[in-house]
C-alpha cells in the first residue's frame, strides 16, 4: 500500500474537523448552527485557490435532499400520523400497564421495544415513532424526558446491529464482499452473512445497553431540563396551592360491591364532604366530568379531586378502597390530556346571573368547575386553610369573574370558540385527535413499511409513500405535517453531510487509516480486529456510516489476510462496529432526540462515552465467540 501524503486541502479538512468539534463540545452556538456555519465555511473555502476539491459548489447543499434527511422529514410526519389518531397514546397506555411508573421498569420496555423493531427497519425511524410514546409516558409520570429518550436512542441504534437489515452498513456489507472476492484469490474468498447471521451479536449489545441504563442510569442520565420540565407542564396540585390556596389531588377509589354508597347521588357526595367526582366507571364504561346528579352503582371507580386527607377519611366510613395511583383513569387525567384551566366571564356573556349548575357545565361542556376567583376572593367547592369550602355549582355567575375548572384539552378546544367565554389558559394541547382515522393511519404505516422489508425500493421514497398518503386521507393536514417535522434535525444532518464527504473525496479519511493502521503493524490478530473497531468508531462519527464502511471494508479485509486472520470478520467488525456511534448528536437518532429532550454534547460525551467502551467489549467478545 503506497503511503498516502498530507495535502493542504487534508489539512484544512482536518481543521475544519477540530473546529466543528470545538464547536459541539463548548457549546458557543446551537449545535445546528454549528453545523450550518462549518458548511458556509466548507463552501467558501472552496473558492480559495488549491482548495476546489474541498466541496463541489453545485452539490454543497444536496444534504436536504439526501436519502437520509428524507427519510427523517417522512417517519416524523408518519409518526405525528399514527399520534394524531390516539394510537401512540394507547401504546404509552399499555407499557405504563406493565412497566409501571418507574424508571427501573419502564426503560426496558421501551428500550427493548425499540431494540427490537429497529432490528427489521431503519433505527432512526423506530426512534421517532416511539417518540409521542415517550413525551406522553414522562407527562403521565413525571419522569424527565431526557430521562427516557437517551435508553430509547442508544437502543434504536444498537437493535441495528441485530439483523443484516437493521442498519445501512449491514445491509451493504454482503455486496461489498462480494466486490471484494473479486480481487481475492479462490483459497480466499469470503462467505457472505444470511440474514440472522449477526443477531447474537446484536442482542448481546441490546441486552447490554438497558443493563447499562438500568444499572448506572441514575449517575450517567442527565436530569430533566427545564425545558423538559416546562414542556411536560406543571403539576395540578402545584399550580392550584400557589395560586388559589386549594390542596387538591386527583385520587382514584373503588365502591365495592353493596356498598352503603349505593343510591346516593354525587353530588351528596361532594357537599357533604367538599370534593368533587371528575370521573366515574361502571361496567366498562367510562365519564369524565359526569353529571352530579347521577346515582351510584356498585361496583364502581371513581375519580375524586380533593384534599387526600378528606377523601382518605371519607373512604374509612364508607368502606372504600383507594388506589395506590390512578389505573383506569390515568390517561383521561394525564397532563397531555387535561388539566387545570382559566377561563373568564367576559360582560356579554349570556351566562351571567346563572349558575354552573343551571348552565350544567359538566354535561354541556365536560368542565368540573373547581374555583371562581372573584377580585379578591377564592370561592371553592373544597375546603381550604381559610375557610370553609362554598357551594360554587348554586353561585351565581358576575362578569369578570375567572373560573377555575379541570378541563380535558380537547373540551377546552371547543368552549375556545364559544362567546360566552374567554380562555385565558393558553399553553395546552389545542389538537383534535382523529381516532376515527387510525385505520388509514395504519393503512399507509403498513404500506410503507411493507415497501421498506419486501421491494428495493429507496427507503425515503417508502416513507414519504406513508407520509403523503397520511396527507391525502387527512389523518392530519399539511400543516401539521411541517409542524411535525424537527427542522432543527434536518438542519444539522444535512449541514454536516458536505464535510464527511470532503473528509472522503480529499483522501483525509484514508491517510488516517493508513497512519493508524501502520502503528497496528505486527500487533496480534484480536488487537489488530480491535484497532479496525476504534477506527470504525472513529469515521462514524464525522463522516457518514455507509462511508466509513465502503472505505475501511477492503482495508480491514487486507490487513487480515496480511495477519492471517479471517477477513470476513474483519468486514463484519467494521460493519458493526460503525454503529457505536454515542459520543456527539451526529448519528440521525442522537440528532433527532437531542432537541425534544434538551440535550447537550456533553451529555452525549459523558453518557455515551461508557456505553462506547462496552459497545466496543461485548461486540469483540461476542463475534469471536459467535464466529
Amino acid at each position: 500500500m503506497d503511503p498516502i501524503t498530507l495535502s493542504t486541502e487534508m489539512i484544512v479538512v482536518l481543521a475544519l474537523l477540530g473546529f466543528t468539534v470545538f464547536l459541539f463540545v463548548s457549546e458557543i452556538v446551537r449545535v445546528d448552527l454549528a453545523a450550518i456555519i462549518v458548511m458556509v465555511l466548507l463552501g467558501g473555502l472552496s473558492y480559495l485557490p488549491g482548495l476546489g476539491g474541498l466541496a463541489d459548489i453545485n452539490h454543497l447543499f444536496d444534504g436536504f435532499a439526501s436519502n437520509a434527511v428524507i427519510s427523517i422529514i417522512a417517519v416524523m410526519i408518519i409518526g405525528a400520523g399514527l399520534d394524531k389518531t390516539g394510537l401512540m397514546s394507547k401504546v404509552a397506555a399499555t407499557i405504563l400497564k406493565y412497566g409501571g411508573t418507574t424508571e427501573g421498569r419502564i426503560i426496558p420496555i421501551i428500550s427493548g421495544t425499540v431494540g427490537v423493531i429497529s432490528s427489521f427497519m431503519q433505527n432512526v425511524g423506530a426512534a421517532a415513532l416511539f417518540l409521542p410514546v415517550v413525551s406522553r409516558i414522562s407527562s403521565r409520570t413525571n419522569i424527565g424526558l431526557s430521562r427516557l429518550l437517551m435508553p430509547m436512542g442508544f437502543c434504536a441504534i444498537l437493535g441495528g446491529t441485530m439483523t443484516m437489515v437493521g442498519s445501512s452498513p449491514l445491509i451493504l456489507l454482503n455486496d461489498l464482499i462480494i466486490a471484494t472476492n473479486a480481487d481475492l484469490p479462490a483459497d480466499q474468498q469470503m462467505q457472505t452473512f444470511g440474514l440472522f447471521s449477526v443477531t447474537p451479536v446484536g442482542i448481546a449489545l441490546v441486552i447490554t445497553g438497558i443493563l447499562y441504563f438500568m444499572i448506572f442510569g441514575r449517575w450517567v442520565l442527565p436530569g430533566a431540563s427545564a425545558k423538559n420540565d416546562a414542556a411536560s407542564g406543571q403539576s395540578m396540585n402545584e399550580y392550584l396551592k400557589r395560586l388559589y390556596g386549594l390542596k387538591a389531588d386527583i385520587v382514584e377509589v373503588e365502591v365495592p360491591e353493596g356498598n352503603i354508597l349505593l343510591g346516593q347521588s354525587f353530588s351528596d357526595l361532594m357537599d357533604v364532604h367538599h370534593i368533587y367526582i371528575i370521573g366515574s366507571y361502571f361496567k366498562g364504561q367510562r365519564w369524565i366530568s359526569p353529571v352530579v346528579d347521577t346515582e351510584i352503582t356498585t361496583p364502581c371507580r371513581l375519580a375524586i379531586l380533593g384534599r387526600k386527607k378528606v377523601i382518605e377519611e371519607m373512604a374509612d366510613i364508607y368502606g372504600l378502597n383507594i388506589l395506590p395511583e390512578l389505573d383506569i383513569f390515568a390517561e383521561e387525567f394525564a397532563p397531555t390530556k387535561s388539566g387545570v384551566a382559566e377561563i373568564v366571564i367576559p360582560p356579554d356573556s349570556e351566562i351571567i346571573g346563572k349558575t354552573a349548575q343551571e348552565r350544567a357545565l359538566r354535561k354541556t361542556y365536560g368542565m368540573s368547575m373547581l374555583a371562581i376567583h372573584r377580585g379578591e376572593e377564592t370561592l371553592s367547592h373544597v375546603e381550604t386553610d381559610d375557610h370553609e369550602a362554598t357551594r360554587i355549582g348554586r353561585v351565581p355567575f358576575r362578569a369578570g369573574d375567572t373560573l377555575v375548572v379541570h378541563v380535558q384539552w380537547e373540551n377546552l378546544t371547543r368552549v375556545n370558540r364559544d362567546k360566552d367565554f374567554v380562555v385565558v389558559t393558553s399553553d395546552f394541547p389545542q389538537e383534535e385527535l382523529r381516532p376515527q382515522k387510525v385505520s388509514w393511519a395504519l393503512l399507509f404505516f403498513s404500506i410503507a413499511v411493507g415497501m421498506i422489508l419486501f421491494t428495493d425500493v429507496r427507503l425515503s421514497l417508502c416513507l414519504l409513500t406513508g407520509a403523503a398518503g397520511m396527507i391525502v386521507t387527512k389523518v392530519l393536514d399539511i400543516d401539521e405535517a411541517y409542524r411535525a417535522v424537527g427542522w432543527n434535525t434536518v438542519f444539522l444532518l444535512a449541514s454536516l453531510i458536505p464535510l464527511g464527504q470532503a473528509v472522503q473525496s480529499t483522501g483525509t479519511a484514508e491517510w488516517i487509516a493508513q497512519g493508524i493502521l501502520s502503528v497496528l503493524d505486527g500487533w496480534p490478530i484480536w488487537a489488530l480486529q480491535a484497532g479496525v473497531a476504534i477506527l470504525a468508531t472513529i469515521f462514524t462519527l464525522v463522516m457518514s456510516n455507509v462511508g466509513a464502511t465502503v472505505l475501511l471494508v477492503p482495508l480491514a479485509v487486507s490487513i487480515a489476510i496480511a495477519a492471517g486472520g479471517d477477513p470476513a470478520i474483519f468486514a463484519m467488525t467494521v460493519a458493526i462496529s460503525t454503529s457505536n456511534s454515542f459520543l456527539i448528536p451526529t448519528h440521525q437518532v442522537n440528532a433527532l432526540i437531542m432537541g425534544p429532550a434538551g440535550y447537550r454534547v456533553i451529555d452525549f460525551v459523558r453518557t455515551g462515552g461508557i456505553m462506547t467502551i462496552l459497545f466496543l467489549i461485548v461486540s469483540m467478545f461476542m463475534m469471536n465467540v459467535v464466529f
